[in-house]
């Protein structure tokens, strides 16, 4: 196999830690606890490995990441090696003074997830009262510091609905940019799927929603539209490609090749923390083993689309056929096609389940 290049990003969550409780959230099921977060010098340490592997940019992710007194510490090292850096934030109890604090380290850009066009619609998939007003805050501060902001709305069965309030909302925080983000269903999401999954009726004029405010905002509000597995025709590729691109980071330093791939058994992970990052990307059996084509079905290797979508995600392949070397399902092509589709359709008509919130 052709030995990759360099990697452009990596997403570094930071913690598990989070003072909401969204049943959505793409951790694992088994968060891991402060006491199993790697020291601010061994983060750095990785971080300037990261640099010199030729990463461009850091989504500093969790959790919740500003959870850690030295995220400042953390921006102003991959400020000073040039590195680009993205804060995913939920905006909750986030001061001014925090914020510029960041932005005096060298932090380039804030991603603010908003639950909720409404603050009872936040409140309800969060579980933090009073969060929406934090969160506006939040908005105003990163916008008065002068930093580049994003919203992310992570849409489900349940605010759907606020689309198009989502839209205005973004317009009103004077946002850059907005990720309408149907939500992907692993960890946390997969276990309330029952209760989160939209109906198609709704994707449908969510899309329609969508595509028409991109023609009406052109050159003001830049989007970014995360479609739905459980209702397409072809797959995503799962973060540019299995370590094509990118990778993660999880708080005690395991290396992953996407979000999810420890969902995935019989794969192990090596740890940042011990093996140089230039080895794990470059010589990990577990990163090679689904990087390129080689590792295709013929369904795949024989298709156009593998240039596009890389095979799409090997984790959701695990999770409905019990083998992560199996067409996406999210593929028109692959005989486990309806699986996903029939799922969709028959929890959107049932009345929703009671949520497992995210807890540790």
């Amino acid at each position: 196999m052709t030995a990759p290049g360099p990697p452009i990003g990596i997403l570094a969550e930071l913690t598990h830690r989070c003072p909401l409780q969204c049943p959505y959230c793409s951790n694992p099921v088994e968060l891991l606890k402060a006491n199993r977060e790697l020291s601010t010098e061994t983060w750095i340490d990785i971080l300037n490995q990261a640099a010199d592997l030729g990463v461009l940019q850091v989504h500093l992710s969790g959790g919740e990441p500003t959870l850690r007194q030295d995220l400042e510490q953390l921006v102003s090292a991959l400020s000073s090696r040039s590195v680009y850096t993205n804060l995913i934030t939920a905006g909750i109890n986030l001061s001014k003074a925090r914020i510029q604090a960041l932005k005096d380290a060298g932090l380039d850009h804030v991603q603010l997830s908003i639950q909720g066009a409404t603050p009872e619609v936040t409140e309800l998939i969060g579980k933090h009262k009073k969060g929406f007003a934090q969160k506006m805050q939040t908005a105003e501060h990163v916008r008065a510091c002068g930093l580049p902001l994003t919203v992310n709305a992570p849409i489900h069965r349940h605010n759907i609905h606020q689309v198009a309030d989502f839209i205005e909302l973004a317009l009103a925080l004077d946002a850059d940019r907005l990720e309408i983000a149907n939500v992907q269903y692993y960890g946390w999401a997969y276990l309330n799927r029952a209760a989160l999954l939209p109906a198609l009726e709704d994707v449908e004029r969510q899309v329609e929603i969508v595509e028409k405010a991109r023609d009406r905002l052109k050159g003001i509000l830049n989007f970014d539209f995360v479609t739905p597995d459980y209702y397409a025709d072809y797959p995503k590729p799962c973060m540019g490609g299995w370590a094509k691109d990118a990778f993660v980071i999880v708080p005690d330093g395991t290396v992953l090749p996407c979000h999810a791939a420890q969902t995935i058994s019989g794969l192990s992970f090596e740890n940042a923390a011990e093996t140089p990052l230039t080895e794990i990307w470059e010589t990990s059996p577990t990163f090679e083993k689904y990087r390129g084509f080689d590792w295709m079905s013929e369904t795949c290797k024989s298709c156009p689309r593998k240039e596009l979508d890389h095979g799409g995600c090997r984790c959701q392949a695990f999770a409905v056929t019990g083998d992560a070397a199996e067409t996406d399902p999210a593929c028109i092509l692959s005989p486990h096609h309806d699986k996903l589709r029939n799922v969709a359709v028959t929890a959107s008509a049932e009345a929703p389940d009671d949520f497992s919130y995210r807890r540790l």
